[in-house]
This record gives structure tokens, C-alpha cells and sequence, in this order.
């Protein structure tokens, strides 16, 4: 008989509470300190209060990752009789949040961290396909081993309307920033999938609504997309531009569920508002 599998992420995965009820998936914070005082990340602080907090006085959050006795601790609460747990963690390349898990994993046999080299819905694209397995029956290491194999097909992008959190967060300088908000450049962001790391692809320029249509076109085209699931998933943006992103969706595939996500703090606070992702698998 095979182990109960329990399927655990980050909440940088940005589920949302409907798919982690209806997938059993457990979700481990991270920690976001804005003005000396703490909080649990897409918990108790969400990115619009991260945006109105830098607009009232340049402040950004520092943002902590979970720590080895903190994995430990959390572990140990999800541990029952005869189980297994399969842990997915941001890309090792944005976070020591994997490194810490692999550590606490030392401490246990039953205990499975994943580097997911990827973020936000990238992850949960990932930690779906994993409840999914486990609901089919599927061994630990047989989830592993499919998981292993099927981070390269995620597609991860996002477009930046502004600059101005990059160049806060010191990810870019200052006048990069001034140069792509006056020529009004919103570049799209991609999640290179072999090392985990973010990385600047096509930079479309003009109005938000006009540049977000073109670009989930341009995302969508030519692609062999799995149709079970697709996300929008945004930092805090209008609804009609996340409607006119969803049209395109509709009327260029024949996706199952389109899922609409906020995405975490940890996130948000460099990409500022307005920033918008179309994120899916490819067969």
C-alpha cells in the first residue's frame, strides 16, 4: 500500500484558498517586514499595501525567507502515520528558501524539497501537477522523478508597467528607469526555467491595455499548451485589463480553467503595481 502523500509549497506558489482546498495543498509563508514590524506573506500584507506604503514615503519591505528551524517546525506539524511530503520551494535562484528547506529535510526520511526554478503560478502550474499525481495514486518518488521532467515545459513571463520598483529595490538603475517610463517601455519578464533565474525578453512599448493584449498573443501564438490550467496572475491591477487579457486567452485556446491571481509580496515589491503574467504548461 502506498504512503499518504501530502503536497506542500511556499505560499510564493499564489494559489488561490479555492485551489488549495481543492487540491489538499499545505502553504508555508514567507516573512515581509515593512516599517520594523513583521508580517506572513499574502497572509496578513498584501502588495497593495506594500504600493501605497512606497508612494506615501519610499519605503519598501525587506522580505526573509523561511528558515531551516522554521522548515523543522512546519514539517512537523504536517507529519502523520505512514506519510510522505513533497515540498515545492521558489527558484533557488530569487531565494535561499530551497537551501533552507534541503537542510531541514536532512533532519526527517520523509521529506521531498523541490527547487521549482520558477515563481508565483509558475510554482503552483508545478504543485498542481503534483496533488493531481498523488490523487492518481502516484508514489513519492514517482511525483519526483514527473515534477524533475516537467519544469521546462512551464512557460513564465510577466510585463512590468514600471520600472520604479526595480530601481528602488537596486535591480536596476536609475536612469534605465527614467528612460523606459518616459518612452512608456514595459518589459517582459521571463523565467528561465533551466537555472530558475529572471530574465528580460521582448520590451513592448505604449498604453498598459494595448501592450498586455499584444503580449498574451504574443505568449499564447504557436504554443502546444496543456488545457487543463492557465493563470493570470497580477501584482494589483484594473479588472478591464485583467477581462481583455482573459478574452485573448479564450479566444486563441480551449484552456479548461483560467485561474485570475494576486501575486505575493515577496514578488510585488520588486515589480511594482500593475504588473501582469500569463503563465502556463506546455505539452
Amino acid at each position: 500500500m502506498n504512503k499518504k502523500i501530502i503536497i506542500s509549497s511556499d505560499r510564493t506558489c499564489d494559489l488561490s484558498e479555492e485551489l488549495l482546498t481543492r487540491f489538499n495543498i499545505r502553504t508555508c509563508p514567507y516573512h515581509i517586514i515593512l516599517k520594523d514590524k513583521e508580517y506572513l506573506d499574502n497572509v496578513d500584507i498584501f502588495p497593495k499595501q506594500i504600493f501605497e506604503q512606497y508612494y506615501k514615503d519610499a519605503t519598501l519591505p525587506k522580505t526573509s525567507c523561511v528558515n531551516a528551524s522554521e522548515y523543522i517546525d512546519y514539517f512537523k506539524s504536517l507529519i502523520e502515520d505512514n506519510c510522505e511530503i513533497i515540498h515545492f520551494n521558489l527558484s533557488s535562484a530569487l531565494s535561499l528558501s530551497h537551501q533552507n528547506c534541503v537542510i531541514a529535510a536532512k533532519e526527517f526520511d520523509n521529506v521531498y524539497p523541490i527547487d521549482s526554478k520558477n515563481l508565483s503560478t509558475g510554482t503552483g502550474l508545478l504543485v498542481i501537477a503534483a496533488a493531481k499525481m498523488a490523487q492518481e495514486g502516484k508514489t513519492a518518488e514517482q511525483i519526483v522523478d514527473a515534477i524533475e521532467k516537467l519544469k521546462s515545459k512551464v512557460n513564465t513571463s510577466f510585463i512590468l508597467d514600471t520600472l520604479e520598483f526595480m530601481k528602488a529595490g537596486g535591480r536596476c538603475s536609475a536612469v534605465a528607469a527614467f528612460s523606459a517610463n518616459m518612452l512608456k517601455i514595459k518589459p517582459c519578464i521571463n523565467v528561465d526555467t533551466a537555472d530558475g533565474e529572471m530574465k528580460v525578453g521582448k520590451k513592448y512599448r505604449g498604453d498598459l491595455q494595448r501592450v498586455l493584449v499584444q503580449y498574451a498573443k504574443d505568449r499564447l501564438s504557436g504554443k502546444n499548451i496543456r488545457n487543463d490550467f492557465i493563470f493570470i496572475t497580477h501584482s494589483g491591477i484594473e479588472p478591464e485589463y485583467v477581462q481583455a487579457v482573459k478574452n485573448v486567452i479564450l479566444e486563441e485556446t480551449d484552456i479548461k480553467e483560467i485561474h485570475i491571481t494576486t501575486a505575493n509580496c515577496t514578488i510585488s515589491c520588486h515589480c511594482g503595481p500593475n504588473c501582469l503574467g500569463v503563465l502556463f504548461i506546455e505539452e
